[in-house]
């Protein structure tokens, strides 16, 4: 009984305030914020810490259970409206597209293009030495991803693979070509952490597949054929995964060298941008998954293949490095 009316009384002398601050807490969250006075805007903090005080008194004083709960909730409701975020979700997406993502992927050119750099070096290698002998295609690419486009094809069987859509396994090896550059884009961000050289060793890997598969189309005579029907989804999916490469780069800079903060520091801030990265890096491989999955069944001509590669490769320089008014 005792209990009972020391948490009654306690009720009483403070309840008024905690019925005040509801009352707030009410209207703004019901979109209604614009209508408090100034006076009401900064009563709210003041509430808010008056209720944390008796929520700490009657947690002291081991009062009734349901009145601690009440005032846990209205506190942690209080703290979203004082100290919580101030936009929406799609504020926050808008703002991610807008500046966030292209920002971040403007301060890491450098690393960015380290990636394309160690891309292209592979890329020029394979093909270089494919040409001098093509035992070296099936050193550089896959049994299962070469699926029988490699030296020993005629140049009929090559051609139809880049001009008919009904072919056979096409569309299974276009899926698998996807998949597996999706994986190096993971993989070369995930383990950045390990001063760089299994994202430098992936860069790589990807650009001798590339160097290797424009050789077999070259010496057969379909180079400028197979060019347009990869880079009508490559300039997106390769410039992906080069930006994910870019940000294992970033994480593996950070910890090698960490400059004079602490490596954990320099890992977590590092880790911060590179994961902004990443996030517009699955949305670079969506639009490449849909360039591949429709664009490039749909368009037969060399030429506007290469129209869209081209028109896809300008969009994305734009978007990330074109200079942009800050409001």
């Amino acid at each position: 009984m005792n209990e009972i009316l020391k948490s009654a009384r306690f009720r009483l002398e403070r309840e008024a305030d905690w019925k005040k601050l509801e009352d707030l807490l009410n209207r703004f969250e019901k979109g209604r914020g614009s209508s408090l006075t100034d006076d009401e805007v900064i009563a709210i903090p003041v509430l808010y810490r008056s209720a944390l005080s008796s929520l700490s008194v009657a947690r002291a004083i081991s009062l009734d259970n349901s009145l601690i709960n009440y005032l846990e909730g209205l506190s942690t409701r209080a703290y979203f409206c004082v100290y919580g975020a101030r936009t929406t979700v799609s504020e926050r997406v808008a703002r991610f597209f807008l500046s966030d993502w292209p920002d971040t992927v403007k301060a890491l050119w450098v690393e960015t293009a380290v990636s394309g750099a160690m891309t292209l070096l592979g890329a020029v290698a394979a093909y270089v030495l494919t040409l001098h002998s093509s035992q070296w295609y099936g050193a550089f690419v896959p049994e299962g991803l070469a699926g029988g486009r490699g030296p020993a094809a005629t140049k009929a069987e090559l051609y139809a693979t880049l001009h008919h859509s009904h072919v056979d396994g096409l569309g299974v090896f276009a899926t698998f070509l996807f998949t597996h550059n999706a994986q190096v884009a993971l993989l070369a961000f995930a383990l950045g952490f390990a001063c760089c050289l299994p994202s430098a060793f992936l860069m790589i890997y990807q650009g001798l597949m590339l160097g290797a598969f424009v050789a077999v189309f070259a010496t057969h005579g379909l180079g400028v054929e197979f060019g347009g029907w990869a880079a009508i989804h490559g300039t997106t999916e390769i410039f992906a995964v080069t930006l994910a490469g870019a940000a294992g780069f970033h994480i593996g800079w950070a910890l090698a060298f960490p400059g004079s903060r602490s490596r954990l520091d320099a890992l977590v801030d590092s880790g911060r941008r590179a994961a902004l990265v990443m996030a517009g890096v699955v949305v670079m491989l969506a639009v490449a998954g849909l360039l591949e999955g429709f664009a490039r069944q749909l368009v037969e001509s060399t030429l506007w293949r290469y129209v869209i590669a081209c028109a896809m490769l300008v969009l994305w320089c734009a978007y990330f490095y074109a200079p942009r008014r800050r409001a």
